[in-house]
């Protein structure tokens, strides 16, 4: 009862937040100029959301970038969508540094056969420890503020750090995570484009 009470308040958070979040997760950078494509979290303003940016994620343990045509996408939600997780930070080098709102990001392993320059349509996600992942001690909170109050952001899951889809995935399934869908107003597109 009480983990269902927190996972309905927990999405009623979300909801309110998610598009103030997001905003503050994926702004994107000016046009490209003599300095090149910046990091998505370093630039705000009218052109947020407009235009291109990077941001560094992790894949299957190793850091990589992906760039952002831009981080708002029109017309009908695709269906073939991978998550994008947001979980908190992984090492002591956060990839988002919004704020009051550090946090890491994790994608799918990119195919070796599209040689890291692989496209994807990805669908945000928060990724938090459940109440039954905090009481266990499975779930390591590292309480963070997306826009509103904090959450407890997802550090670690038995020890493992969670720079893989199957470890989130994993841990969501033994309901030590709670994957809290953005919605619509969270899909984006991006390209893997290098290791770091």
């Amino acid at each position: 009862m009480n983990t269902t009470r927190f996972q309905r308040a927990t999405r009623s958070l979300i909801a309110t937040v998610a598009i103030g979040g997001l905003a503050l997760i994926g702004v994107a950078a000016g046009p490209v100029g003599a300095a090149g494509l910046r990091n998505c979290v370093d630039v705000t303003g009218p052109q947020a959301g407009r235009v291109g940016c990077y941001e560094d994620v992790w894949a299957d343990g190793t850091q990589v970038r992906v760039t952002f045509a831009n981080q708002s996408f029109k017309g009908a939600t695709p269906k073939d969508l991978d998550p994008f997780y947001v979980v908190a930070p992984q090492t002591d080098m956060p990839q988002g540094v919004v704020p009051t709102f550090m946090h890491d990001h994790v994608v799918r392993t990119v195919p070796s056969q599209n040689h890291g320059a692989y496209s994807v349509k990805l669908q945000g996600f928060f990724v938090i420890c459940t109440a039954q992942g905090i009481v266990s001690g499975a779930c390591v909170p590292f309480w963070t503020s997306p826009g509103g109050p904090a959450l407890p952001f997802a550090g670690h899951v038995n020890g493992q750090p969670l720079t893989s889809t199957e470890t989130i995935e994993s841990a969501a399934n033994a309901g030590d995570l709670a994957l809290i869908n953005l919605g619509p107003g969270a899909v984006i597109v991006g390209a893997v484009t290098q290791g770091n």
